[in-house]
Formats: structure tokens, sequence, C-alpha cells
């Protein structure tokens, strides 16, 4: 059974693994750029998330000292 199955492929081996080492590499690429997709993602909802902590930090040094300054803040409508 081997011997009859390797008869039939021994002329065409070289060609199969061929078409095997193309096929890895186009699935290799193609999940490559899947991967490099993911981590756009990734990256871009970082970046977001560091402008709103940044965002967050300026509203903070930004606050007013004590009441009465919060007061006069409402009162100008500056707040």
């Amino acid at each position: 059974m081997i011997g009859w199955a390797g008869s039939l492929l021994a002329p065409h081996a070289l060609r199969i693994a061929g078409w095997l080492g193309i096929l890895g590499a186009v699935a290799a690429v193609l999940l490559g750029a899947r991967q490099a997709g993911r981590n756009a993602e990734r990256v871009e909802h970082m970046r977001k998330t560091i402008q709103v902590q940044r965002e967050q930090l300026a509203a903070a040094a930004r606050r007013p000292r004590d009441r009465n300054e919060l007061l006069s803040r409402v009162h100008n409508g500056s707040f």
C-alpha cells in the first residue's frame, strides 16, 4: 500500500512541497495582517484612554481651590 502511494507521489513530491510552502506563506501573511489590525485597534484605544486621562488631570489642575473660588466661578459663569 505504501509502495503504491509512494510511486504515485514521488514524481510530484517537489511540486506538492512547493504548493504547500506557498499556501503556508499566504496563510502566514494573512494571519500577520489580521494581527496587525488588532494591534492597530489596541493602540488607538490606548491613545484615546491616555487622552482622556490627560484631560482629567488638566481639569483637576484647574479645579477651584476653595468654596469661595467655586462660588465666584459659578457667579461669573466661568465654571
